[in-house]
């Protein structure tokens, strides 16, 4: 795609601090890093989203992504790491080819201002959570 941003990252016709090129995968600091050591895992073939892309480039991607985030923990001393992909301009997709934020943890707020969007420790309604799965039960036969 000649207007993807990431599409020139992967052929070396925009500049970036690429870390990691094979075959099917490009990685990259993100430019607007949420910590230290922030990545971003591309495929080399344009997909705009998680919606799109192959089951193989994902696969490709996931695994690239496991792989960056033991380096990039061990290099920035991290203590975790989250993996991230937001897929849609309301799920905060801002770039539209798929990618996978490698997202070093510190525990500290002074290097890891990150927070959870949601609250994991409120319980979600029992009946709305019942018809939501019985839902996907029937679409996913």
């Amino acid at each position: 795609m000649s207007d993807c941003i990431f599409c020139a990252i992967v052929a070396e016709e925009a500049p970036s601090l690429t870390v990691h090129r094979d075959e099917t995968t490009v990685a990259f600091l993100d430019i607007h890093p949420a910590t230290e050591g922030h990545l971003l895992v591309v495929p080399r073939r344009h997909s705009t989203d998680l919606m799109e892309i192959s089951d193989s480039d994902l696969t490709d991607v996931v695994l690239t992504a496991r792989r960056l985030a033991r380096a990039v923990t061990g290099v920035v001393g991290a203590q975790g790491v989250n993996l991230l992909n937001c897929c849609g301009a309301e799920a905060w997709q801002t770039v539209f080819h798929f990618h996978m934020h490698v997202i070093p943890r510190f525990g500290d707020k002074e290097r890891d201002p990150l927070e959870l969007p949601w609250r994991p420790d409120v319980p979600g309604d029992p009946d709305s959570m019942q018809q939501v799965a019985t839902r996907l039960g029937d679409r996913l036969g």
